[in-house]
């Protein structure tokens, strides 16, 4: 481990039990408690990313998806939550 640094844990799936490589991210915020420029990011797979969208559009919350650039998920924005169904990491 060189400077202190370790290994970037990949990408992930934000969609409940799934495991698989994140490919696509999914830009949202919630007008009630979040400013409007606030931009919070979750992490799907091809199988899972309509059905993220859908979620969050039905609520009023989604703002945009786009694809997840390649790399290390350390160079990722974080999934900071997650929608009911969803993973929950500590």
């Amino acid at each position: 481990m060189l400077g202190g640094r370790e290994p970037a844990a990949e990408a992930i799936c934000s969609r409940k039990g799934c495991r698989a490589a994140a490919t696509t991210q999914l830009l949202w915020n919630n007008p009630r408690i979040h400013t409007p420029e606030r931009r919070k990011i979750w992490l799907a797979c091809d199988e899972h990313a309509g059905w993220l969208e859908r979620y969050l559009r039905e609520r009023s919350l989604w703002k945009q998806t786009l694809p997840l650039a390649p790399g290390p998920a350390a160079s990722q924005p974080p999934a900071q939550s997650r929608p009911e169904g969803t993973n929950r990491r500590p």
